[in-house]
C-alpha cells in the first residue's frame, strides 16, 4: 500500500505563494490529485495529474492560480499555488490512484494525512 506524505504548508498572507509537496512511497508510479477541506465544508477537488504524462485537471476556482506538476525520478508531485486568497485557507490532501485521472474523491484509495494551508487577509 502506498504511503503519501505531504508537507509545504503553512501561513501566507493573501496575494503570496506556496508549493506543497506529496512524495509517494515505492516506485509505481500513479495518478495523484490533491483536495482540500475548509472547516465545516465538504473536501473539494483541487488538481490532478496522469500517471504516465503531464496532463493535469483543476478546479474551477483554482484555475489559472494553482499548477500541478510531478518528478517521476522523486515519486513526488507539487501543487504551486499563487494569488492564495483568505478562501483558499483549507487542510490540503495528496491521494494517489493506480489508473486514470479523476476528480473524484471516491476514486482514489490513498490518502496522506493533509497539510494546513492558511491565508490571511
Amino acid at each position: 500500500q502506498v504511503q503519501l506524505v505531504e508537507s509545504g504548508g503553512g501561513l501566507v498572507t493573501a496575494g503570496g505563494s506556496l508549493r506543497l509537496s506529496c512524495a509517494a512511497s515505492g516506485r509505481t508510479r500513479y495518478a495523484m490529485g490533491w483536495f482540500r477541506q475548509a472547516p465545516g465544508k465538504d473536501r473539494d477537488f483541487v488538481a490532478a495529474i496522469r500517471a504516465r504524462s503531464s496532463t493535469t485537471l483543476y478546479g474551477d476556482s483554482v484555475k489559472g492560480r494553482f499548477t500541478m506538476s510531478r518528478d517521476n525520478a522523486k515519486n513526488t508531485v507539487y501543487l504551486q499555488m499563487n494569488s492564495l486568497q483568505p478562501d483558499d485557507t483549507a487542510v490540503y490532501y495528496c491521494a494517489a490512484r493506480l489508473l486514470g485521472i479523476s476528480r473524484s474523491i471516491g476514486d482514489y484509495p490513498y490518502w496522506g494525512q493533509g497539510t494546513q494551508v492558511t491565508v490571511s487577509s
